[in-house]
């Protein structure tokens, strides 16, 4: 029986019942309703709230990728580009990973998609079948398990803590691998803790799945939103091979152009040659004057995404600090993205806790459970807002969680 709190949650959103089977594929029963979204829809019902959890940049667009997406435009360039993507942003994206990894590419590598979100979906379902196993650190992005789950895949959670900066051991992971794991998740820096994964945890991963023949998939959509001084360390450039690897990435967080829906997927050949017929069946083709945007931020350099990192590490140095004064968090140091998920005592429902905080005092973050099983006693917070908000939802968030009982 839902409580009143979780039908405040799923008001208007129809879960299917058993009673409902017949009329909704198994798949469909196997998405959970989004936690993330279930939140800000409330929260878009009230007044004078503070959103701490926006997974988005708040910056615009550079100029420069908005003139060539308008560009694109009035030069008539509205129709299907080829399946694998616009011929110069293939070519501009494999210049650009050779020069940055070491790693010989040709364009036959790549497949530009509809965001990152559709190049997880078309790696994970490829991938996934009843009987095989994925490995998947705890917390993660909501998008990977369900897609894992929907086509018959079990997932083995590999679960972080804040007090370890939540970062993987590789040897857990290592010891996590068995006869039915057919493949790894990782995400780097991660949504939601800003984690940033070290080479060594990379390349002990990457070469021993190779070693046991498991394929690893990459989410590296943050990859250039590093804050601190570090050697990122993309999966690109430690694999022996292409052949058990498939990259993920976009222009989303980067440029901020998310509405413009640009990602791509690196892998073999021969697996992108399969994942082009998958892509065909599913959004055909990335938008095409965005696809041209796209060639624009790559020709025009790296000022722009400098500029967004030095103002989130600002942000991100005085989180830290706010949230170690919060009576009941635990924090720790996030070294990329935007994001930071602080734990709170065990045995404390993170989901109510988030509730009520939004409810009382106007501060939206996103409960724990969104984003895995070992982490009901958290959540996430995005400093992807201005330091003013920040502020603001801070000298909220202190004294009302003083005046709690955990």
């Amino acid at each position: 029986m839902l409580d009143d709190k979780s039908e405040k949650l799923n008001k208007g959103l129809k879960i299917p019942s058993d009673d409902d089977a017949f009329e909704w594929s198994p798949a469909l029963r196997a998405l959970p309703v989004p936690g993330i979204r279930r939140m800000v829809n409330l929260a878009a019902t009230m007044k004078d709230v503070i959103h701490l959890s926006i997974g988005q940049p708040d910056f615009k667009c550079p100029g420069h990728i908005v003139e060539a997406h308008v560009e694109a435009l009035r030069a008539g360039e509205t129709g299907y580009t080829m399946d694998a993507g616009l011929p110069e942003l293939l070519t501009e994206l494999q210049k650009y990973y050779q020069k940055r990894t070491g790693r010989e590419l040709t364009e036959d590598n790549i497949l530009v998609t509809t965001g990152a979100t559709e190049a997880m979906y078309l790696a994970i379902s490829v991938s996934a079948a009843p009987g095989r196993q994925f490995l998947i650190p705890d917390p993660c992005f909501p998008l990977y398990a369900p897609l894992v789950r929907m086509h018959g895949g079990e997932v083995k959670p590999i679960p972080t803590r804040a007090e370890h900066g939540h970062q993987l051991d590789p040897q857990e992971v290592i010891d996590a691998m068995g006869p039915r794991t057919f493949a790894i998740i990782l995400n780097s820096p991660s949504n939601p803790t800003g984690t940033v994964y070290p080479p060594e945890t990379i390349e002990a991963i990457v070469q021993e799945a190779a070693y046991q023949g498991i394929k690893v998939i990459s989410d590296e959509v943050y990859d250039h939103l590093i804050l601190d001084d570090l050697e990122y360390a993309s999966v690109l450039g430690h694999t022996s091979d292409l052949d058990h690897v498939m990259i993920a990435s976009s222009f989303s967080k980067s440029y901020a152009m998310p509405g413009l829906r640009v990602g791509w997927v690196i892998s073999s050949q021969g697996t992108i040659k399969m994942l082009r017929r998958y892509h065909m069946f599913t959004t055909t083709v990335a938008n095409t004057p965005a696809q041209w945007a796209g060639v624009a931020a790559l020709r025009g350099g790296n000022q722009c995404i400098e500029e967004m990192v030095t103002e989130y590490r600002r942000r991100r140095d005085r989180v830290v600090k706010l949230v170690s004064e919060t009576p009941y968090l635990t924090g720790y140091w996030p070294q990329g993205g935007f994001f930071i998920f602080p734990s709170l005592p065990a045995h404390t429902n993170g989901s109510n806790l988030a509730l009520r905080m939004l409810e009382e005092i106007g501060v939206c973050v996103v409960p724990g459970e969104a984003f895995g099983e070992s982490c009901i006693n958290s959540f996430r917070i995005s400093y992807s807002t201005s330091m003013d908000k920040i502020e603001q939802a801070f000298e909220r968030m202190i004294p009302w969680m003083a005046k709690q009982e955990l």
